[in-house]
């Protein structure tokens, strides 16, 4: 779909253009093993701070028992997730301190975007998704303390927007915006844009 590529200022790998999070999902599509593993690695390479590897997933594929609990802690707002193909738990342990869960959380968000570049290169498409009841989910898996479970990702492969129902399909017909580079890049001081211009 061409009107999901994300328009740029200057040209970007094309797998990070070509991301997007849809929630129209073809629910008859499965993702294989392998597929998943690819998708796991990618996380698993993901920048870490001090090396300590945080992050912790709790997989389902559909029509297995985990997927049923994990569909089962989602908010209503998102119940269109039950046609993904996996549905992905992700955790963070947070450590002994303020410090260490910081960096757990940027880590988490570091392994769900290498996961989602990989899942584009592997025509299959992710949703990151805050809405679920973690507590839910903590106590589902026997989440340790200390351990945080952060989102649930959706994986497929894209749908049929005619098939879906209508509010989910109206969502995911919205063109996709972002704030321009000027408004979130700054140098001397907050809010001054970075000087970007003339370089190669």
């Amino acid at each position: 779909m061409d009107d999901r590529i994300a328009r740029t200022r200057v040209p970007i790998h094309p797998d990070v253009a070509a991301r997007w999070s849809p929630r129209v999902l073809d629910p008859d599509a499965d993702v294989s093993a392998a597929q998943l593993t690819a998708l796991l690695e990618a996380a698993r390479w993901a920048a870490t701070w001090g090396g300590r590897q945080p992050v912790r997933f709790v997989v389902g594929r559909r029509g297995d028992e985990t997927f049923t609990t994990l569909a089962g802690t989602l908010r209503r707002g998102n119940s269109w997730a039950t046609a993904a193909s996996a549905l992905i738990l992700v955790c963070a342990d947070e450590g002994d301190d303020d410090r260490t869960a910081r960096y757990a959380a940027v880590d988490a968000g570091a392994a769900m975007a290498n996961l989602s570049i990989e899942a584009v290169s592997r025509d299959l498409v992710v949703h990151p998704m805050a809405g679920f009841d973690t507590d839910a989910a903590q106590q589902a898996f026997a989440v340790p303390a200390g351990v945080r479970a952060l989102a649930i990702v959706a994986v497929g492969r894209l749908g049929d927007a005619t098939a879906a129902a209508p509010e989910v399909a109206e969502r995911d017909a919205r063109p996709r915006e972002r704030l321009p580079v000027d408004e979130i890049a700054f140098a001397r001081t907050w809010g001054s844009p970075a000087d970007l211009a003339g370089g190669d």
